[in-house]
């Protein structure tokens, strides 16, 4: 079993992986920028070092600061969390090169799945049903125009590198395809240093399902279920649940054996996410894998009793699965809702400052991720995540109203939130009946952020 873990990440995913070490008997190394100095995750493991300024770019993402403070302490593992250089493949086998193990799948896979164009060929390669799309990369505006018009409109132009929403433009006509183009090029290069796009397919109005995979080095590969991420703002997740309410036993069953087989012909191994979205019949497409764990992994722990980060810990130790796929049976429905720094009533700008006033929720099947207290900073840098909120009840039903009861229970103050946003979904009828796609929220902004009296029944 690995000894002493860095965690090169911050907030409430360094603060989950630490705790998890702390269970282990692992020891763990944080690392800060100056903006984070006195942050809770920095008070939680056993030692903390300082790696730059406020500026990701010169203290998260600056991988020899992070390695040389992996190897000034000694610690024999990485976790990169999620985001920062927790997809990096070149972080991964410079890692792994200077003798540390990287809590992840090997570079070489974060490489092939990395790049979503390989990643299509390796599917479609492997029976993985893919949503209609350009055979490669295209170079050119015109290049996309002619792939556009064989595929039919709407079509996505799509960065082939990266996520999160990024490098994404849609192109309704022959018209739009240039602009598209380029849009999507320029971000793609400007966040992910690649331009490189290619032409999908729009399905309208679908519903985002992923499957949680959990593979050993010996060639274990089990999955732990379906969480739905449909209710997303510009392609930001907003609200994540398990399982999902759009599959019935044969669509679960038959999506998770195709998640296996995704994660088998990648040879994936350790925690990673298998996407899929699902049009109005019910079909399915893949889109992509995450090679890393995924901010909502706590539905999926909540519905299984499995703690997924500790696995990946036994998994980067060499050790094998300790479950089988018998092992991970689903039980009641979990929910999760992100509450953001951010102002609903300014588009949904970041709000910066300090916290105030704090009160948690509780009780029965409520579990909150979180490294906030009362006074700390949120600074402009970083992610605008405060607070992951997670209930778990024995029906789906139950889960609403636990949710409901949870969001009345927190208190944040010195900063604008979501807050409400969340606490108005939670009424939705259509979301209460399961009838919601990705377009859900922005089609209801304006209802879902005006305050009214709500019937608390369902």
């Amino acid at each position: 079993m690995l000894k002493r873990i860095l965690v090169a990440n911050r907030g409430e995913i360094a603060a989950r992986v630490i705790r998890a070490c702390r269970e282990m008997n692992i020891e763990t190394v944080a690392v800060y920028s100056e903006a984070d100095r006195g942050a809770l995750f920095t008070t939680l493991a056993t030692r903390a070092v300082c790696i730059g300024p406020a500026r990701a770019e010169e203290s998260y993402l600056n991988a020899d600061a992070i390695l040389s403070a992996a190897l000034g302490t000694n610690c024999d593992g990485l976790h990169p969390g999620f985001g920062f250089l927790s997809e990096s493949s070149a972080f991964a086998a410079e890692t792994i090169r200077r003798g540390i193990a990287f809590v992840g799948p090997p570079p070489e896979v974060i490489a092939a799945l990395g790049d979503k164009n390989a990643a299509r060929r390796l599917m479609r390669a492997n029976g993985v049903p893919l949503v209609p799309g350009s055979e490669g990369l295209v170079a050119t505006a015109d290049e996309a125009g002619r792939e556009a018009a064989a595929i039919g409109y709407p079509v996505l132009i799509k960065a082939a590198a990266g996520g999160g929403g990024r490098g994404i433009r849609r192109a309704d006509s022959p018209g739009d395809v240039a602009s598209a183009f380029s849009e999507a090029s320029g971000e793609a290069l400007a966040c992910f240093g690649d331009g490189g796009v290619y032409v999908e397919k729009l399905i309208e109005a679908p519903r985002h399902v992923e499957f949680q995979i959990l593979a050993d080095s010996f060639g274990n590969i089990i999955h732990l279920g379906e969480r739905d991420c449909t209710l997303q703002r510009r392609r930001q997740k907003v609200l994540e649940e398990a399982p999902s309410p759009a599959l019935d036993k044969a669509a679960r069953e038959l999506l998770g054996e195709t998640a296996v087989r995704a994660a088998r012909a990648a040879g994936y191994v350790n925690a990673g996410t298998v996407e899929f979205i699902l049009d109005g019949n019910g079909n399915h497409y893949f889109i992509e894998m995450n090679t890393r764990i995924q901010v909502e992994h706590p539905v999926t722990e909540m519905v299984t009793g499995i703690d997924i980060v500790r696995e990946q810990l036994h998994i980067a130790s060499g050790l094998p699965l300790r479950y089988s796929q018998a092992d991970a049976a689903v039980s009641g429905h979990a929910i999760e809702c992100r509450v953001n720094a951010e102002d609903p009533e300014n588009a949904f700008s970041p709000a910066p400052g300090k916290i105030g006033f704090l009160h948690l929720p509780g009780g029965y099947g409520v579990r909150v991720d979180t490294a906030i207290y009362p006074g700390c900073e949120i600074t402009p840098y970083y992610d605008s995540l405060l607070a992951k909120v997670i209930v778990h009840g024995r029906t789906r039903n139950e889960a609403v109203l636990r949710m409901r009861r949870a969001l009345e229970e927190l208190v944040i103050t010195g900063v604008k939130t979501n807050l409400g946003l969340l606490y108005m979904l939670m009424f939705s009828t259509d979301f209460i009946a399961g009838k919601t796609d990705t377009g859900f929220i922005e089609r209801n902004i304006g209802a879902l952020l005006r305050p009214v009296e709500k019937d608390m029944t369902l």
